[in-house]
């Protein structure tokens, strides 16, 4: 007896909810311009990282040469000490 009243309670319900729903009226959204903005930003960040890579390169470059030549310079200085 309570299946009799349980499934048309349920159907209305069900129908209920259907008729009920949200519809969307929006239009699509188009994607191409945040797409072509977020392609932007990683091209931009993909050039800082290069810089600043580069940039750290060079500077390491420089200070192997500036102690390279300190060591250059302490060698001719041991040099001169020993008469040499």
């Amino acid at each position: 007896m309570k299946k009799f009243i349980a499934l048309p309670l349920i159907a209305a319900a069900a129908l209920g909810l259907a008729a009920c729903s949200h519809k969307s009226d929006e239009a699509p959204v188009d994607n191409g311009a945040a797409a072509a903005d977020l392609n932007a930003a990683a091209s931009d960040a993909i050039a800082d990282v290069n810089a600043a890579g580069a940039d750290a390169t060079a500077t390491a470059d420089n200070s192997l040469d500036a102690a390279a030549n300190g060591a250059d310079a302490a060698a001719a200085d041991a040099n001169v000490a020993n008469g040499q």
